[in-house]
């Protein structure tokens, strides 16, 4: 127990750390990432207007055809999903914050798909 709650306070001081230069935008929101152990979660937040401008996640009803929604399948489709919600809303740059979690695993697969969809960062 108390090892969990130390790798999460490390990771609340590294959300911290981060966010402290971190700021979207209207016109370059802040593409913001959250996992839990069954799924991942995805927003593009403009933190001057305080609004949230698309979000989506593995509970969406699109990621339905997904067997399993906590490994890095589920995060590329995620990836792919918010930068097609993106593109919709004429947005191609964002500021990536991931969250205070490791840049490895399921945060890079979402990064990557979210580029490789055309979003720039």
């Amino acid at each position: 127990m108390a090892r969990t709650a130390q790798k999460l306070i490390t990771r609340i001081k590294r959300k911290v750390r981060v966010r402290k230069k971190i700021v979207g935008t209207a016109q370059r929101p802040r593409l913001n990432v959250f996992k839990s152990a069954r799924h991942i979660y995805a927003q593009l937040i403009d933190d001057t207007a305080g609004i949230t401008l698309a979000s989506c996640s593995t509970l969406s009803t699109s990621a339905e055809s997904l067997s399993y929604t906590g490994n890095i399948a589920a995060a590329v489709h995620v990836g792919k999903e918010i930068a097609g919600l993106a593109k919709e809303k004429n947005i191609t740059a964002v500021v990536f914050d991931r969250n205070g979690f490791l840049y490895h695993g399921r945060i890079k697969a979402l990064a990557d798909a979210a580029r490789e969809s055309g979003l720039l960062f």
